[in-house]
């Protein structure tokens, strides 16, 4: 079975989490900058409070298998110091029924953990 797996991470960190996911072997993954908040409502700096934080969204298809190396690998490395912080991140999981090549219109759910460009 295939599994979604979107991290929410702090920007800084997003091309160290991308560089890591490409040494493990996990190189499709789709980058977006996202704003949001978490628990912390927002940041207060001053008299200016934020409400929504600049993030960065990383996206990837993989195989249920490599659920839990891929899980460690973006937490060890998206994490801040050595116990992390408020507004390190988020990651979910979903699962993926199907998946599908625009270019051919080829039903191929395995494509993503064989490291084949889809």
């Amino acid at each position: 079975m295939m599994i979604m797996i979107r991290a929410i991470v702090r920007p800084e960190k997003s091309d160290a989490v991308l560089a890591a996911l490409m040494d493990a072997g996990f190189p499709a993954v789709t980058k977006y900058s996202v704003a949001g908040r978490g628990k912390q409502r927002g940041i207060k700096i001053g008299e200016v409070t934020y409400d929504e934080i600049p993030k960065t969204m990383l996206m990837s298809v993989i195989n249920e298998a490599d659920k839990d190396f891929v899980i460690d690998t973006i937490m060890k490395t998206a994490r801040t110091e050595k116990k992390g912080a408020f507004g390190d991140g988020k990651i979910f999981i979903s699962p993926v029924e199907e998946s599908y090549t625009i270019s051919s219109g080829i039903l191929d759910t395995a494509a993503a953990s064989e490291g084949v460009p889809a």
